[in-house]
């Protein structure tokens, strides 16, 4: 932990036994550290445990590091079943690889570049060949359109629903 940030915990310390408001020390650890002064929501939560008689200013030791679902293994897991049956929710994949909802959502989305579309996951970006097919029919039309003035007449649109 940068020293900095021991000193503005050591300041606070004095400030809350002075008798200052949280909002108060804001403003003079503010006026002393300028923009390497601790973020507001910081203050207030040391302001807080000093209050409540804190003594240390070090962070409390941590046991381990934090547990992750997001694993190779799970990543795997997740592609093989959503490219096996592409209609399952969410819901139904967590169940399934027993993990958090949105650890799955997670996955779908950033690792797997997968988006929900008309309830089926599919790949968020283009094959080459389906672009190449976007891209001939939108020629085709153009030069329909070329030739037949009055095509858009026999136009009829829908959304997706």
């Amino acid at each position: 932990m940068p020293d900095e940030e021991i000193e503005q915990r050591i300041n606070l310390k004095f400030l809350v036994k002075l008798g200052k408001s949280a909002t108060e020390s804001f403003n003079l650890l503010t006026e002393v550290y300028g923009d390497s002064v601790l973020s507001r929501p910081r203050v207030f939560e040391w302001y807080k445990r000093f209050r409540e008689g804190r003594e240390e200013i070090e962070d409390n030791q941590r046991v381990s590091r934090p547990y992750s679902s997001k694993t190779n293994d799970n990543i795997s897991k997740i592609n093989e079943i959503v490219r096996k049956d592409r209609c399952l929710s969410i819901r139904m994949i967590a169940e399934m690889v027993n993990i958090d909802k949105e650890t799955v959502r997670q996955i779908l989305h950033d690792e797997l570049n997968m988006t929900k579309v008309c309830t089926k996951m599919v790949p968020k970006n283009l094959t080459l060949e389906q672009k190449d097919g976007r891209r001939q029919i939108c020629v085709d039309i153009l030069e329909r359109m070329e030739n037949e003035r009055d095509l858009l007449k026999k136009v009829i649109t829908c959304d997706e629903t």
